[in-house]
């Protein structure tokens, strides 16, 4: 029997019968099934009336695209992999919504898995997993040094996108099947120290994030050298791990030494979480922000503008990353036989916003 009937009603799924295919699809349109395949793929060939035609029977069908056989035909899967750390950090995280959304509009599937233990085991093994279900790219949202080691020293297959700032001013990646994309920290980070210079600051602190990952030392460095540069001491620094409560410690630590007489006048954090730690303490002691203590973050976080008081810091454009980051792969995924493409490293530039928490020391 079969599946379209004389009344053109769209054969019942669920009740034994076949999906509707795409031949089925043709004989209501009234074409060719190489016109329905053309429709699909949006060829520019297929005359306005004649793609209508398809669109209402594939809706009134109920049709959809065998995605296992597209892949065999065209050796291709459509998925990305996506290693994320499994932190409920707001950068990598706010990257990952970024590639997810940039996917799709590409028409591409985004498959994750969440690393909370970055030994070189639980990582080959994502990475063999991810290969296994054939995947055609693979990002990484992980900057950590064991990560990075590990990627530096896989042949994979597929091309494989690190987000990190590790190879800032170091060349290209040891691997052809490997490039990088990261928001420039360096520049972040010298941009927001000067401008707590600028406002006259001299003795100015940072929080940085643990020193495993490279986005925290490329901070610590962009910040010395600002401070370096204008002759100031860069010896401040105090060890966070990108939480709050690291930031509420060090910022209790800081306030008595501001009450003692000898403690900075203008903090720079690392992250925002830390920075809303540390306008906690600072609340708690009784020390005025910005009155007696400038502070700023990194990351503009959802909501950073409306802290008490709001907070100034370096915005990082994680939709802009995770766009370029996903077109840097396509390009990467190609055929055997096309043109190499640049696998060199995708830099995005931050941005500072000023708010209410910075301002000229007393």
């Amino acid at each position: 029997m079969s599946q379209i009937d004389q009344t053109g009603a769209p054969p019942t799924i669920g009740t034994g019968e076949r999906a509707p295919s795409m031949m089925d699809v043709a004989k209501m349109a009234g074409v060719s099934h190489q016109t329905v395949s053309r429709v699909l793929n949006g060829h520019p060939s297929v005359r306005p009336a004649t793609r209508q035609r398809v669109h209402t029977a594939i809706d009134a069908l109920g049709y959809r695209r065998n995605a296992v056989a597209r892949a065999l035909v065209r050796k291709r899967t459509d998925t990305i992999g996506v290693i994320a750390t499994g932190s409920s950090l707001h950068g990598p995280l706010s990257t990952l919504v970024g590639i997810e959304e940039a996917a799709r509009e590409h028409d591409y599937f985004v498959t994750v898995a969440t690393l909370r233990d970055y030994g070189v085991d639980s990582l080959n093994r994502v990475l063999e997993h991810f290969l296994g279900h054939g995947v055609d790219g693979i990002v990484v949202i992980v900057p950590h040094d064991t990560v990075a080691h590990v990627l530096d020293h896989f042949r994979a297959p597929v091309p494989i996108v690190m987000i990190t700032s590790r190879e800032e001013g170091r060349g290209r990646p040891s691997s052809p099947s490997l490039s990088r994309a990261h928001v420039d920290q360096y520049g972040g980070a010298r941009a927001v120290t000067a401008h707590l210079l600028d406002l006259g600051h001299r003795d100015v602190l940072h929080v940085s994030g643990p020193q495993d990952w490279f986005d925290a030392r490329i901070r610590v460095r962009g910040w010395r050298d600002e401070m370096q540069e204008r002759g100031l001491d860069s010896t401040r620094l105090a060890i966070g791990d990108w939480h709050a409560s690291s930031g509420y410690a060090i910022g209790l630590d800081t306030a008595d030494r501001i009450r003692a007489g000898h403690g900075p006048t203008a903090v720079f954090a690392a992250n925002d979480e830390m920075a809303l730690g540390m306008l906690r303490a600072f609340w708690e002691r009784g020390v005025g922000v910005p009155s007696e203590i400038s502070v700023a973050g990194f990351d503009d976080v959802a909501g950073a503008g409306y802290f008490t008081p709001p907070l100034t810091t370096v915005r990082q454009p994680f939709d802009d990353l995770g766009r370029a980051c996903l077109q840097r792969l396509l390009d990467m995924i190609r055929p055997a036989d096309s043109e190499p493409r640049d696998t060199g490293t995708v830099r995005i530039q931050p941005s500072l916003s000023i708010r209410a928490s910075t301002a000229p020391p007393r």
